[in-house]
């Protein structure tokens, strides 16, 4: 089953979509502006978007190219007539396609299934894409598993939510504040000091030294990431 997020600030046309697309086997996703978007693609195993250009807070063309600084999921843009230089500054920053409103049912489902095909057929998209890696750490986001240098090691939910967030962008630096918008899903609160707790916990189970970390690094008045390497130091 694929994961396909759907972004547009137009609850109906969102619905739409999903009735276009509910015919096929598609777990479904919704955002309704640029922020959204990046954040689903963060947080759930996305392998299509369908995103508006015009939304507000931040729009298709801003969220296409943060969202390529972190991923190569397709994404395809929805666009009016009157678009036609934003669907070239689209496709110019990474966009794979566009689809014209107002939709063609047919249309939209035959460039969705396109983009897909050519995703999983070039090897874009690992079928084992829920299995995470860097160096001895190993993540499996199906079965829930956690294991360091092939010893498994239990974590809370919290502690896995946000190893698996930094696992999945390995070397981004990611601030206590956005670490706790993403993982708790709520506006920043205390959030410095509820984040390093947490962080704490899980250095002390996945590290050999939690003083001298292989994994888990701090950027001093930036927030924490996952080294890309076990190697760098």
């Amino acid at each position: 089953m694929y994961n396909i997020l759907i972004c547009d600030d137009e609850k109906d046309i969102v619905s739409a979509l999903k009735i276009y697309l509910s015919s096929e086997e598609y777990r479904l996703f919704e955002a309704y502006n640029g922020d959204e978007a990046l954040e689903a693609v963060r947080n759930h195993d996305i392998q299509l978007i369908l995103m508006d250009i015009m939304m507000p807070v931040t729009d298709g063309i801003t969220a296409t190219s943060k969202i390529r600084e972190e991923s190569n999921v397709p994404i395809i843009l929805l666009t009016a007539k009157s678009e036609d230089t934003d669907k070239v500054l689209g496709l110019n920053i990474g966009a794979d396609d566009y689809i014209t409103k107002p939709f063609n049912p047919v249309e939209v489902l035959a460039r969705v299934k396109s983009q897909l095909r050519r995703y999983t057929n070039l090897g874009a998209w690992d079928k084992h894409s829920s299995i995470y890696e860097i160096g001895g750490l190993m993540l499996d986001d199906e079965t829930k598993k956690v294991t360091v240098d092939g010893e498994s090691i239990s974590l809370t939910p919290i502690e896995y939510n946000i190893l698996r967030l930094l696992m999945k962008t390995p070397g981004k630096v990611y601030s206590s504040g956005e670490i706790y918008k993403l993982i708790w899903e709520d506006d920043p609160y205390k959030s410095e000091s509820t984040v390093a707790v947490h962080v704490r916990h899980i250095r002390e189970k996945i590290e050999i030294n939690p003083s001298e970390p292989r994994y888990l690094r701090v950027v001093w008045g930036q927030g924490y990431k996952i080294e890309k390497s076990e190697g760098n130091k």
